[in-house]
């Protein structure tokens, strides 16, 4: 691999040497005096590789413990909503029929 413009235009680096990065001593020149501490990379092989691992096993478990962990938050006011709308339309139906009308006619 050819080495940038940025690294052949200065510094006291030679051409190709890696391990060194932007340093706090030497702002804005690519590649420092001192290579920076902290810097892992690691690399797999690209047949070795298998990004979609275990994605159905876990789907499956971790979608059913997030939804036993959750249903009693949003189950008991979504049954007293159905319920009372349940009602109100059947009351509404009633207030609105023969029946209905008959009775409160006032």
């Amino acid at each position: 691999m050819r080495p940038t413009q940025i690294l052949r235009s200065g510094g006291e680096l030679p051409i190709g040497k890696y391990g060194h990065y932007l340093n706090k001593d030497t702002w804005g020149h690519l590649g420092g005096v001192l290579p920076q501490k902290g810097i892992i990379t690691y690399g797999v092989s690209a047949n070795r590789q298998n990004p979609l691992a275990g994605t159905a096993h876990d789907a499956v478990f971790n979608t059913w413990r997030r939804f036993r962990m959750q249903v009693l938050y949003w189950a008991p006011p979504l049954l007293a909503a159905y319920y009372a709308m349940d009602w109100a339309i059947k009351r509404n139906e009633y207030l609105n029929s023969k029946e209905g009308r008959a009775e409160f006619k006032d």
